[in-house]
């Protein structure tokens, strides 16, 4: 035979040597909870392994994983829910709960850590959607004012990215003419473009508290029917100021991120969701498949899709992984 592909395949240093795909700890994002509170370190029922701290806590997560390679980390608060109230004003407090932990780790990291966080109201609001209520329905643009004023309290606070996720229309939009007349235009958004409404997010709701007390985010999370339309968010998000996109959840939506890899030259996050993590975990303790390799073969599957960050849970372990070269 003139043509044997396994010619590439006869030894481990000759099949690292065709990679196609290779993986970096640079391009790990790791989500991290930080509850109200003092000396909170709790490990979370639906996310085994996964730390909920405080804001003067947090620094330990933050070191644990730059130690280990990771070192971009997702913020999401989680306050009281006393605290909680019709607009979320928990979301855009200068003493809340995400703005005290910028401060902190800037405060003992510096440029060591960049800091991306959430931008939205559903952990903070008393119904749990993620915009205003009006009339029994999510209010787009009433909502939009707000969305502006978590994103500057972020930016007064250290954060070096915000990542607006609760999908309202002209969100981008009005977050980059907020943050650029606020003198942060140099702070990068990086835009839920393509999110889907998924039951892929239920450990993470009940990390962050942010189920909805009433109906679902279908009017707003995308149909997961539909690839035509995340394209075209996708684009929205880009025209609009959006340096980073992400497409969300990853693992069901390789397709999406093969698609607009080939259609955009913005940069692409792939989040590998909550329940992505879980379902690892449960079937790794029931013994039916083997985490590390599972772990491992996920997470390059995203980057081989045409993503070239990864915002996942087993950041730390997969930053070991590119380091020992089972991946990377």
């Amino acid at each position: 035979m003139k043509t044997r592909t396994r010619r590439l395949r006869g030894g481990e240093l000759l099949r690292r040597m065709v990679r196609e795909t290779r993986l970096s700890a640079d391009a790990l994002v790791y989500p991290l909870f930080v509850r109200d509170g003092e000396g909170v370190e709790e490990e979370l029922p639906s996310l085994p392994g996964q730390i909920r701290y405080s804001p003067d806590t947090l620094s330990k997560g933050i070191d644990t994983a730059l130690s280990a390679g990771v070192r971009s980390f997702m913020l999401f608060g989680v306050p009281e829910p006393e605290a909680k109230d019709e607009t979320g004003s928990g979301a855009y407090d200068e003493n809340g709960v995400i703005q005290r932990s910028l401060r902190n780790i800037k405060k003992s990291f510096g440029d060591d850590a960049c800091l991306i966080t959430d931008v939205c109201l559903c952990e903070y609001t008393a119904h749990g959607h993620c915009g205003l209520i009006n009339n029994g329905r999510v209010d787009n643009d009433s909502t939009l004012p707000f969305l502006t004023e978590i994103a500057l309290s972020h930016a007064r606070s250290g954060g070096d990215m915000v990542a607006p996720s609760g999908m309202m229309d002209g969100t981008v939009a009005a977050l980059r003419k907020a943050l650029d007349v606020g003198g942060f235009e140099g702070i990068p958004i990086m835009s839920y473009a393509a999110k889907y409404a998924s039951a892929f997010y239920g450990p993470f709701r009940e990390a962050a508290g942010s189920a909805p007390q009433f109906g679902d985010r279908k009017s707003y999370q995308m149909d997961y029917h539909n690839a035509n339309e995340a394209l075209r968010r996708i684009e929205i998000d880009i025209d609009e100021g959006a340096d980073i996109v992400i497409v969300k959840p990853a693992l069901p939506c390789l397709d999406i991120i093969s698609l607009a890899s080939r259609r955009i030259k913005t940069p692409i996050a792939g989040y590998s969701v909550s329940g992505e993590y879980a379902m690892i975990k449960a079937g790794a303790a029931s013994g039916f498949i083997d985490e590390y390799k599972v772990m491992c073969e996920s997470a390059v599957s995203v980057f081989r899709a045409g993503a070239g960050i990864l915002i996942t849970y087993f950041a730390k372990e997969l930053a070991g992984a590119i380091k020992k070269g089972d991946i990377g």
